[in-house]
């Protein structure tokens, strides 16, 4: 287990969950006690400041002098696999403005609240379906994460896209190597030219082929060439699957264990039927701060000597903000080591980081986990783990934290 940073032996990031998994490591949260910046050690030797508290996270997040172009100098990254993916073809969320702003304005209006909003009945009506048929296995056993937490939102993603869903086990295989920390700077190259290659193909179809999806859409504004439209792509298909399936079974997971937390998801589900949604934004919104399935920070790169938190950080110097570590933060959310699906002010959490890169598609993991949490518990009401807590696995290995599988019955 890695300990809090010393002069003489420096944290190692990315550093070892303790005995619970649903927590940040402990030397994340020793960090963020002892002081706001800590130097830390990367995989290549190499050193940069990690940000723990909300208040500083929020700082370096929303200031133009860090940058969050992977190509600069000092840029940090957290294994050579994760090197391999931020600097061959980047998407907008590697780039500063005005680049950033410009293709990122290209798909405000498909992810506007308004417009996600109109999406609910038939985000519902994929999540009925699918626990329909999960419900029907004759044992009354599944394995949530490939029955129900991703096929959702994989299924929806590819709606929006214009994807063709029947690729789903394709584009899952890809991204999972892409997300794997411990994968090769190879595997990870090899994975994303397969995924930005059927992009490519798929944008040049749609231009003599086209349909309602967001791909065909960018093809025919001609603003972008196959190859910027496939790594848009790439961006919206590996990110609107991936983080809003772990968070489903892990929220899923939480909440068996805690009956009590469940029950007020049912009477927020149940307020929310009576048109009063604020109860069920507010536990999904505590399930984001809680469960943080971003773990292994987000990087920048300062552009100019900078003080944060009373830390001067210079430029050329890498940080990365641990937003699991500091949306436990004690002084932005009291006793913040607990679940309270009625916390005051848990929208304040950073789950989707902040500032200008704040990610694009939230109301749509918002919408989607409003959806799929009160269905499970409505449909399967006796829902329960069908393996050992202890024997579960965690995804550890990977950007995006979770479960490879959760083993239920009912």
């Amino acid at each position: 287990m890695a300990t809090a940073a010393h002069p003489s032996t420096p944290l190692t990031v990315p550093a070892a969950r303790g005995t619970c998994p649903f927590d940040p490591p402990p030397a994340y949260e020793q960090a963020r006690g002892d002081q706001g910046l800590t130097r830390v050690r990367l995989w290549d030797g190499s050193s940069c400041w990690m940000v723990t508290r909300h208040a500083d996270i929020r700082s370096v997040l929303r200031d133009r002098v860090f940058s969050a172009d992977s190509s600069r100098a000092g840029f940090p990254f957290l294994s050579p696999g994760r090197r391999a993916l931020t600097t061959d073809r980047p998407s907008f969320i590697r780039m500063d403005d005005p680049e950033h702003a410009r293709l990122r304005r290209m798909l405000t209006a498909d992810f506007m609240i308004r417009k996600v909003a109109s999406m609910h009945e038939g985000v519902r009506h994929l999540a009925d379906e699918l626990l329909e048929r999960m419900a029907a296995a004759p044992d009354r056993t599944a394995d949530l994460v490939a029955e129900f937490a991703l096929p959702l939102p994989s299924m929806v993603i590819c709606l929006l896209l214009g994807v063709p869903y029947s690729e789903h086990a394709f584009f899952q295989r890809c991204s999972s190597t892409m997300l794997r920390t411990d994968a090769s700077p190879a595997e990870v190259t090899a994975a994303q030219r397969e995924i930005l290659d059927f992009l490519t193909a798929l944008a040049r179809e749609r231009r003599s082929a086209p349909d309602d999806g967001i791909i065909s859409r960018l093809a025919a504004a001609g603003e972008l060439p196959d190859e910027e439209i496939a790594s848009m792509g790439r961006l919206l298909l590996v990110a609107g699957h991936e983080t809003t399936a772990n968070m489903t079974s892990l929220s899923v997971l939480t909440l068996l264990r805690d009956p009590e937390q469940a029950d007020r998801l049912r009477e927020a589900a149940r307020r929310d039927a009576a048109g009063d949604g604020d109860a069920l934004d507010t536990a999904v919104e505590e399930l984001l701060r809680y469960l943080t399935v971003v773990h292994s920070g987000t990087a920048r790169v300062a552009v100019e000597d900078v003080m944060v938190g009373g830390t001067l950080v210079r430029a050329g110097e890498g940080v990365l903000c641990m937003l699991n570590a500091g949306n436990r933060d004690e002084d932005a959310f009291p006793d913040g080591g607990r679940l309270d699906l009625e916390r005051p002010g848990a929208r304040r959490h950073l789950a989707f980081g902040f500032g200008i890169h704040q990610c694009l598609g939230q109301p749509l993991a918002r919408l989607e986990l409003r959806v799929a949490l009160p269905a499970v518990l409505d449909r399967l009401p006796d829902i329960r783990l069908a393996a050992p807590f202890e024997s579960l696995r965690f995804r550890h290995e990977m950007g995006v934290y979770g479960l490879h599988e959760l083993p239920v019955a009912w």
